[in-house]
């Protein structure tokens, strides 16, 4: 049977019914006294050295009350990439400040070089376009192609850096040679160039962000679409405006979606912020969806060279990658992270692989910064390797499902070190295979292929068994690869007087179910109701320093920390209990929300310990503090290794080349699983955006910079009709072995493994077909790519 509630239970989502109702409080629903509004003036060139702003005639426009140039912000810091990558020869990357607002140069379109406050949002907007018109700036040619920005080392993004490269990163070093002996040994070398298509995260709110000052205390707050609010006030304090940290409280309210975007601090944060102290009057800034296309941090482009070595039977000897990485104008906060640690060290997959070698090049181009982007580093290694598989069976002839049972690591191997550096602790990757074979009736493939023939479409099949690294940790090993922040996180569980319960904590919800899925598990550690479990997020004056959410890391890093803080309580209720009791604490026993004597009847309920703790009438005050509240920080000793297997149908019309996804099957381990309904949730969101990007996503800059895809009349989201009904299943579940709740992490999945089952059926569709010329088509597959490679 099915639980109805605590751990497992598919409770339906709490915070949905503030959603569905219209009660949420976003940003921008907020409305403060004597508010004003603030609009960035923005680059129309890609590249360009700032002659003249003339701000004279926009500051005598009515209801203008300041104008603010880079000129303001010149001596304040700039803000830092979260990761310090070396080159492989050992000298540090090349990190150019990333201003407040640009000052000397614009370096992409969409650059915010000022800005206007106003009383009102018409007049900011008026204003802000006369400004424009008042600008003066020296066009420059654009460096948009990541080949031509590294060959042509005359036409530089920053003065500074002749050659547009921010590192030239090998992992690991000490594997070069022994991939390049093991591939010019192979009997067979499988060869395949691929790009990873540039994506924009379009999250349903834009980015916004209101700054307020408190002249009578020196203290401001900044109201923010932040997936991160901690590192969103270390970074404005300690790096770009040297405010002290206890002066700033930065809140992140309801936000609607981030996918990795909100992670990171904008200039436009800072901006408000100075421009309340300045007016003494609040400061807001909405974003419109146009500036999100120009401003947010984009996600994936990626260009790949990768080289696959193996025997004529399948069995893969060694891989190779080259990769050229394009960072944008500027380095986001994790932006060099995102293609070496959480891209390199994931290119042995699930595979028994034993030599690997990874090279990134990472580019400034005058494009918008990228960064990390659902899934992160990750899937554009799943799609480099399962693509590259794929070929091989191709050439080999090879039965890829049969090819991937060969390679994937048995239940006997774990735990595994892979030739990158990372250790798997546990998993069954033939068992999830085994689950989605039978989900998807792989046997009844050509009975479905006839029928679409009979409709006048290919259909192919296509597979990708795929992992991922989750949570990633430990702090004081990523502190040697050159993380700037730890990755741990913190909870504090406040046990009120009449039993209720308010949980404290860094992670930050803005679409994951954190205040639905956090209370069954208190609930089930304490035998208490749900309902009664209050979570408190997103709020750095009332919670613990976290990390915030990103990463598929809430409850593996999150949730641990709070599981850890609950045991505190617990061992603390002993402590009370065997007082009350008169029995020695090591007779207590606690369960089902009773603390117990072991042997007997007698017992106090957990409302009756919290009342004691807070009206300690008999308490042991000698030893024992009142109340009953604590707080745990969790740093976790691996990363958690979610794994799956996906199998893609589509049908391919010959004729237009439009792609149809008609059947799409997930079979992932995320370890224990909390909720399932929220779970298979997070999976279908993921397999949404990883079609999207398959099949319809791609951003599009013309040879001067320019943003051809700058609004959804021309950026492909996918809708309701292009993606199918999805089979989904998480029953092959391997509990990590290193947190107190086994979970892995399931937010990334999706969009992890299914760009590559998409693109793979595809290909399988046309061969079928006789079309055996296509060995490959970059995404997204649109109809315009597909029947110029069959009609090649």
């Amino acid at each position: 049977m099915p639980k109805d509630t605590g751990i497992g239970a598919s409770t339906k989502r709490r915070e949905d019914i503030r959603f569905l109702t219209g009660r949420g409080v976003y940003t921008d629903d907020l409305s403060l006294h004597g508010q004003t509004f603030a609009v960035m003036v923005r680059s129309t060139v890609a590249h360009g050295r700032i002659v003249s702003i003339d701000t004279a005639a926009v500051e005598a426009m009515p209801g203008v009350l300041a104008v603010f140039t880079g000129e303001d912000f010149k001596d304040v810091g700039g803000n830092p990439a979260g990761w310090l990558i070396n080159s492989r020869d050992g000298t540090p990357m090349r990190e150019p400040k990333r201003p407040v607002l640009a000052h000397g140069k614009v370096r992409h379109v969409g650059d915010a070089y000022a800005a206007v406050i106003a009383e009102t949002y018409a007049q900011a907007k008026d204003a802000a376009q006369v400004l424009s018109d008042a600008t003066v700036i020296e066009d420059l040619p654009a460096v948009v192609d990541m080949r031509g920005a590294v060959a042509d080392a005359s036409n530089r993004v920053h003065d500074e850096i002749p050659d547009n490269v921010c590192f030239d990163w090998g992992w690991i070093e000490d594997n070069r040679a022994a991939v390049d002996a093991a591939m010019k040994a192979a009997p067979h070398v499988v060869t395949l160039e691929l790009t990873n298509n540039r994506l924009v995260p379009n999250a349903m709110e834009p980015r916004a962000s209101i700054g307020e000052y408190f002249p009578g205390t020196g203290d401001y707050k900044l109201t923010t679409t932040s997936q991160n609010p901690h590192l969103t006030r270390l970074l404005v304090c300690a790096f770009v405006m040297g405010i002290p940290e206890n002066k700033l409280q930065v809140v992140a309210p309801d936000v609607g979606g981030g996918f990795g975007s909100k992670i990171y601090h904008y200039g436009e944060e800072a901006l408000v912020l100075a421009a309340a102290k300045r007016l003494g009057r609040p400061v807001r800034w909405t974003a419109e969806r146009t500036e999100s296309f120009l401003s947010d941090a984009h996600g994936r482009d990626h260009v790949t060279k990768i080289e696959m070595g193996c025997t004529l039977e399948g069995d893969i000897l060694a891989i190779r990658t080259e990769t050229l990485a394009n960072v944008g104008a500027y380095l986001s906060n994790f932006s060099t992270a995102t293609p070496t640690f959480l891209h390199g060290t994931l290119m042995a997959g699930p595979y028994k692989v034993p030599h690997v070698y990874v090279n990134v090049k990472a580019v400034f181009t005058n494009t918008a910064p990228v960064d990390a982007y659902r899934g992160a580093g990750r899937p554009e290694a799943t799609y480099s390797i399962e693509r590259v598989v794929d070929k091989m069976c191709r050439e080999l002839g090879l039965d890829p499902f049969e090819v991937r049972r060969r390679n994937l690591l048995t239940p006997d191997q774990f735990p595994y070190t892979t030739p990158v550096g990372l250790v798997y602790d546990t998993g069954n990757y033939q068992a999830t295979l085994d689950k989605a074979v039978e989900l998807a009736d792989v046997a009844g493939f050509e009975a479905r292929r006839a029928d679409s023939a009979k409709r006048g479409k290919l259909r192919g099949m296509g597979l990708s068994t795929w992992i991922e690294a989750c949570g990633i940790a430990p702090s004081h090993l990523v502190g040697v690869l050159g993380a700037r922040v730890g990755l741990y996180d913190a909870a504090t569980v406040r046990v009120n007087a009449t039993g209720t319960i308010s949980v404290m904590t860094g992670a930050h919800s803005h679409g994951q179910g954190h205040e639905t899925v956090f209370p069954q598990i208190v609930a089930e550690k304490l035998g208490i109701d749900a309902s009664s479990v209050e979570i408190v997020h997103g709020d750095t004056a009332k919670i613990p320093f976290g990390m915030g959410s990103y990463g598929s890391r809430s409850l593996a890093v999150a949730g641990s920390a709070m599981d850890r803080a609950i045991d505190k309580i617990i061992a603390k209720g002993k402590k009370i209990a065997a007082h009350m009791l008169e029995a020695a604490e090591g007779d207590i026993t606690f369960a089902d929300g009773k603390f117990s004597v072991a042997g007997t009847d007698k017992a106090k309920t957990f409302g009756e310990i919290a009342f004691s703790a807070y009206v300690p009438h008999n308490y042991p005050l000698e030893t024992l503090e009142p109340g009953l509240e604590e707080t745990a920080f969790y740093d976790p000793a691996n990363f958690t290794y979610p794994a799956g297997a996906y199998i893609c149908e589509v049908e391919v019309d010959e004729g237009t080349g439009k792609v149809d996804v008609v059947s799409f099957t997930c079979a992932d381990d995320f370890g224990n699983v909390m909720n399932p309904m929220i779970v298979e949730g997070q999976v279908h969101g993921g397999v949404g955006q990883g079609i999207g990007q398959a099949v319809l996503e791609s951003t599009t800059y013309d040879e001067n910079g320019q943003l051809l895809t700058g609004s959804y009349m021309d950026y492909a989201m996918p809708r309701a009709d292009d993606v199918p009904f999805y089979t989904v299943d998480h029953s092959c579940n391997t509990p990590c072995t290193h947190n107190p709740l086994g979970v892995k992490g399931c937010g990334e999945a999706g969009a992890i493994g299914s760009p590559p089952a998409v693109v793979n059926a595809v290909i399988d569709a046309l061969q079928r077909g006789g079309h055996t010329h296509v060995t490959h088509i970059d995404m997204p597959v649109s109809p315009n790519r597909v029947w110029q490679a069959i009609n090649a």
